[in-house]
């Protein structure tokens, strides 16, 4: 836990106060807080240099450049966990109060607001021109061994959510037993395609909905079974997502997420607009049981053969039913 004293008096330079608000938000690279702040990229760099010494700020390397986000609460445990959880509570109460002084600060989060859907805007408009050709061009990750274990443990009839459909492979699959599909993309011209095979195949239970992963056009507890294929490590918050997954789903429901184990294959970022390099099994898991699941079930289930040679993981895991 950081030293109270060192930290409050570096809360008494005005922009270091306004940049740890929008790192206490979100994860964000020095040129993004140079388009949100309008200060230069040395004086951000040294601000992010004394934050983190003081470590009220981690970073993490993605790609060329590194994020960085204000440093999460210590998880409590015991006396001493629970005390450094309760200082870093009043730090951010001190920092929140002292923000009210700041003109600028509502100025600082309408810019984020800004830089968030400039980025949604680059993912949709990759999947935009992608719309069509899933099938015809190489996806790292897409599989039909992946997608068969998942099916093996499937047990339809179900009311199913398809999150991320992209074209609805598996959600026409599911279709033809399924009580309903509800396929969820963020891309209009993904949408519009499936909506079109749909009605050209006579899918009558398949639905094609446009939303975020992160806020899902779907009612709470409506769903029996959420899949997530290939679609967890474009999610600016996965966790965010996952959490999603839960609230639509029954009690007694489940999710299922095939994604790639984590690699270090750089240019899928720029090649497929990847925001994670995939996960580890820890990590997966992880994030499951962090947003309610129980009884993960996790495997790798598929090893690509050719560089840069991608492994898919299944990880099915469960909402916990009512208690009668």
């Amino acid at each position: 836990m950081p030293s109270i004293l060192k930290s409050l008096k570096l809360l008494g330079d005005p922009n270091r106060l306004r940049l740890l608000l929008l790192l206490e938000r979100e994860e964000l690279s020095v040129a993004e807080l140079q388009e949100i702040l309008g200060l230069g990229q040395s004086t951000i760099s040294t601000h992010l240099s004394q934050l983190k010494q003081a470590e009220l700020v981690e970073d993490r390397r993605t790609g060329k450049s590194s994020l960085y986000r204000m440093t999460p609460p210590p998880i409590p445990s015991g006396p001493a966990g629970m005390a450094a959880n309760e200082a870093y509570r009043r730090l951010v109460e001190v920092l929140r109060a002292a923000a009210q002084e700041i003109t600028e600060v509502s100025e600082d989060q309408a810019a984020l607001n800004l830089v968030l859907r400039r980025r949604q805007d680059r993912m949709r408009s990759y999947f935009n021109e992608l719309a069509g050709r899933f099938g015809k061009e190489y996806v790292p990750g897409r599989s039909w061994k992946a997608m068969a274990e998942m099916m093996l443990k499937l047990m339809p009839p179900l009311v199913v959510a398809d999150l991320g459909a992209g074209e609805a492979t598996i959600s026409q699959l599911l279709a033809q037993r399924a009580k309903q599909v509800i396929a969820v993309d963020s891309s209009e011209r993904m949408v519009e395609f499936g909506q079109d095979l749909a009605r050209r195949h006579g899918l009558g239970n398949l639905e094609y909905r446009r939303g975020d992963l992160e806020a899902l056009p779907i009612d709470g507890e409506s769903v029996d079974l959420a899949i997530l294929s290939q679609s967890l490590h474009h999610a600016q918050h996965p966790k965010a997502a996952l959490l999603e997954a839960w609230r639509i789903l029954k009690p007694g429901g489940r999710v299922a997420v095939l994604d790639l184990r984590r690699h270090n294959f750089q240019e899928a970022r720029e090649l497929y607009a990847d925001l994670w390099l995939g996960f580890s099994e820890v990590e997966m898991e992880s994030l499951l049981k962090t947003a309610g699941f129980e009884e993960v079930d996790l495997a790798v289930v598929h090893r690509e053969t050719e560089a840069p040679f991608f492994e898919t993981m299944l990880a099915i895991a469960g909402k916990r039913k009512r208690e009668s």
